[in-house]
């Protein structure tokens, strides 16, 4: 069974832009593997809350210009 989990900040994309990256990355799995993958492919999407992650020891938070509109 093919298994994505995706992690990005909270908000950062909408609920249709999810849905699409859910359908993209379905397809790519059965680009690789074939159609017969569809019905077992699970995309996960996490959403990480502002603060709870980081890099080169700065905690991040999505700046309000670049929030997600639903």
């Amino acid at each position: 069974m093919p298994f994505a989990n995706i992690k990005m900040p909270q908000a950062a994309l909408s609920k249709a832009q999810k849905e699409d990256l859910i359908h993209r990355t379905t397809a790519m799995f059965v680009d690789f593997f074939g159609e017969g993958v569809r019905p077992y492919t699970m995309v996960l999407v996490e959403e990480v809350a502002d603060g709870g992650y980081g890099r080169a020891d700065e905690v991040f938070v999505v700046p309000d210009p670049y929030r997600a509109r639903e």
